[in-house]
């Protein structure tokens, strides 16, 4: 199968990502679902990396690079969605993410000493007028629930960018999914405390939840979450990456904020605004500004 096919698979998976995680948070507190999600995941992980690498072959002194990374993976990353998404729409989330290349260029110019060119600097700029275009498309109201729920969801991309920068020499040293199976499992014990007493024993904050009454949609949206997107995307992805030039990996990657505000459309009826329009346009251009320079 072509490596296109595989991609534009990956593409449509990520991109459901959104619409699943705004119907099951709608349904599900945060801590509880970034939890269940977290823990399939990481079992699935854990099985796959020890049948493939057969061990763990970090240094002692790289442990502690791995618990920061492993944090900014779980606790920070995908709890932040988790709870962002509640106050935002799937589109806005999908085009916030899609910001992730820009950032990583600007934080890889400061921590990893990367170049910068004009032509990408231009790119960075674009692209996060037309976020901020997003973030505020109701106006400087912190009290919107849109605003509060996207600048939830800008900092779990800021979290994801410093995974992406901060584990690049380890995944130099050691591979891209070694490294990356190892963090996201870290991530889910980091997380398993909290996680497991909100879930198990309805503490602080969701005294309604009960997982014995969670349906067998809310399930389904759990397992694709935790095995679709943590999983299978995630492989197809690393696959890909193998086979073909990052760059032109990552214009696929751009597709996901259309194919997402689509799909919003079509399933979950939402509108699409013209600030949302215009703010796209800005950030996917930007985006792919900064990648052809």
């Amino acid at each position: 199968m072509s490596v296109y096919i595989l991609l534009a698979i990956q593409v449509l998976i990520a991109s459901g990502t959104h619409i699943v995680a705004k119907a099951v948070s709608d349904e599900i507190a945060p801590i509880p679902l970034t939890f269940l999600r977290t823990i399939i995941s990481a079992i699935v992980l854990a099985a796959i990396f020890f049948v493939r690498e057969k061990r763990i072959r970090l240094d002692h002194s790289e442990f502690r690079t791995l618990a920061w990374l492993s944090f900014l993976a779980v606790p920070l990353n995908q709890f932040m969605f988790m709870y962002g998404i509640r106050y935002t729409t799937a589109g806005n989330a999908a085009l916030l993410y899609a910001i992730t290349p820009a950032l990583v260029l600007v934080l890889s110019h400061y921590l990893l000493k990367e170049r910068l060119t004009r032509r990408k600097i231009a790119g960075v700029i674009l692209a996060f007028c037309g976020v901020l275009l997003v973030i505020f498309e109701h106006g400087v109201n912190f009290s919107s629930g849109y605003t509060f729920g996207n600048i939830v969801i800008f900092m779990a991309v800021i979290a994801w960018s410093l995974y992406t920068v901060q584990s690049k020499p380890l995944i130099v040293r050691h591979g891209a999914f070694h490294m990356s199976a190892l963090s996201l499992v870290g991530g889910a014990v980091l997380f398993a405390p909290v996680g497991a007493y909100e879930t198990f024993s309805g503490g602080m904050g969701s005294q309604t939840f009960s997982i014995s009454s969670l349906t067998t949609g809310e399930w389904g949206g759990i397992l694709y979450l935790g095995l679709g997107t943590s999983v299978i995307s995630y492989l197809l992805w690393f696959y890909a990456l193998g086979k073909i030039e990052t760059s032109k990996a990552a214009v696929f990657a751009n597709a996901q904020p259309v194919v997402t505000s689509i799909l919003s459309f079509l399933i979950l009826g939402q509108t699409i605004s013209g600030n949302f329009i215009a703010g796209g346009i800005l950030t996917i251009a930007g985006v792919l500004l900064t990648q052809l320079g």
